[in-house]
């Protein structure tokens, strides 16, 4: 006996929440999930997705929308997604499982395929989930005989999967991967120091993916800088952006140029980069201060170059009093930031740019003390600087693609 299928339209996605999600008090989980779900209808907007609804179960939101590969792997970029599965929606009866489950595996199963049925289950009903399993594999077997197919439980070619959750089912053949990490706005905004550089971005992305909305702050260095400095950084924020739907597309961008006119005389030139790193943070605390957020992020890591040693980055630290510096990528060697750069789909073309971009501070002795920095500093203007930097700082707003002054 063969089975003849009919084409089968998939109209529901399976969204699965971060696990992390999961465990939260009843009264964050909540907050948590109405976060992800406004999230998420952002998300659509942005890409044109229409949809119906958008149902919450716990663990587990269904989107009812004809766009269910579409959905999926706009949604994957969503923080707070574990996976997401395209399913077709039925009823808790048995027979309504069996019948849609075996009419999805008729469109997924080849010729000499291996597969097997998974279930899972939640509320009463008058099966378990290995009669499912065992009813649907054998229907399946007997309706394609043609297709010489076997049972595989632990390496199938084609999983079919069945959630049964009280009067409804959900069928699906395949998983896609999504971000994990909380949803974004969950946490307080953070002040992101964001360059050109892949390391920037790949900090300020590993904080959003904690929940965290960045002010994304760009130090333009001009005429010190490559010509195209500031163009990478904002090709960057573009990048960036595509993982916050719904969220401010703005780069807050300080004119640097004057400061390190005023620095390089003045400074031994072994201590200009930890001086103008300094003066930056403390450029960055002003808007953290300003703009409400909890922290400053930047992208150093140890070891590379050597202002970035322990102790230089304790000297940074120095520098500001409000606020903490978080820097995210301590912990990670250059191979891992290039693979979480990639997965953030950083362009190669600005990474190879910003490789040949110009330095423009002057090399650093590996032991600066506290009481070195500060006898430079002296020399400086410190608290005018900050204040003039901020005065001329703009904010740049990529959505509509012009400059406005910062209030």
């Amino acid at each position: 006996m063969t089975f003849s299928v009919p084409e089968t339209r998939l109209d529901t996605v399976i969204i699965r929440l971060a696990g992390e999600i999961g465990i939260k008090a009843a009264w964050t989980r909540k907050l948590y999930e109405r976060c992800l779900i406004k999230n998420i209808k952002a998300a659509l907007k942005l890409h044109v997705i229409p949809y119906e609804a958008i149902n919450r179960r716990f663990g587990r939101l269904y989107l009812e929308t004809s766009q269910t590969q579409r959905a999926s792997e706009r949604l994957a970029g969503v923080f707070g997604v574990s996976s997401l599965s395209p399913a077709l929606q039925t009823t808790s009866r048995l027979s309504d499982v069996v019948k849609r489950s075996v009419s999805l595996a008729g469109q997924k199963l080849r010729r000499g395929d291996s597969f097997a049925v998974r279930c899972k289950r939640t509320g009463r009903h008058a099966y378990t989930s290995t009669e499912v399993c065992r009813e649907v594999g054998r229907r399946i077997l007997g309706a394609f005989l043609n297709l010489h197919l076997r049972v595989d439980l632990k390496d199938p070619d084609v999983t079919i999967g069945i959630e049964i959750r009280d009067e409804q089912a959900f069928i699906f053949t395949d998983v896609i991967e999504g971000m994990g990490g909380l949803p974004l706005g969950t946490q307080p905004k953070v002040v992101c120091l964001l360059d050109e550089d892949a390391n920037s971005s790949v900090a300020c992305w590993l904080v959003m993916k904690r929940g965290c909305p960045v002010l994304l702050l760009h130090f333009d260095n001009s005429p010190f800088s490559n010509e195209e400095a500031t163009e990478l950084t904002l090709d960057a924020a573009r990048t960036l952006f595509k993982w916050a739907a719904g969220f401010p597309r703005r780069v807050y961008v300080v004119p640097n140029g004057q400061n390190l006119a005023e620095i390089q005389p003045r400074c031994p030139e072994e201590l200009t980069q930890i001086v103008s790193r300094r003066l930056m943070y403390r450029i960055a605390e002003r808007v953290a201060e300003t703009k409400g957020a909890e922290g400053i992020v930047s992208g150093e890591s140890l070891g590379e170059p050597p202002a970035q040693k322990l102790k230089n980055i304790r000297l940074l630290d120095e520098a500001v009093k409000l606020y903490p510096i978080h820097r995210p990528l301590l912990g990670l060697v250059e191979t891992e930031v290039k693979q979480l750069a990639k997965k953030i789909e950083v362009h190669e073309a600005l990474l190879m740019r910003a490789r040949r971009r110009k330095r423009v501070l002057g090399k650093a002795v590996r032991t600066v003390t506290l009481g070195d920095v500060e006898a430079a500093e002296r020399k400086l203007n410190v608290d005018r600087m900050v204040e003039v930097s901020l005065k001329s700082l703009r904010v740049v707003s990529l959505r509509r693609k012009r400059s406005l002054k910062m209030t």
